[in-house]
């Protein structure tokens, strides 16, 4: 293999792994959002049973 051909290989290969490193990163924000969206709609359900504890206590069931 010669220079060039050597130089284009690794120049594909940090541009494959610099790629794959920003999904990744992207990936991770989109994680770290779904998260906190989630840990906020567990706050306003504890909200709500705090305000109303005495709902969803007793189910009513008929056979």
């Amino acid at each position: 293999m010669d220079i060039p051909e050597l130089s284009m290989a690794l120049s594909a290969s940090k541009v494959q792994s610099d790629w794959g490193t920003a999904m990744l990163s992207k990936n991770l924000d989109a994680l770290k959002e779904a998260g906190n969206t989630i840990e906020d709609m567990l706050d306003v359900s504890a909200l709500e049973r705090s305000v109303t504890p005495e709902l969803g206590g007793t189910i009513d069931v008929r056979l």
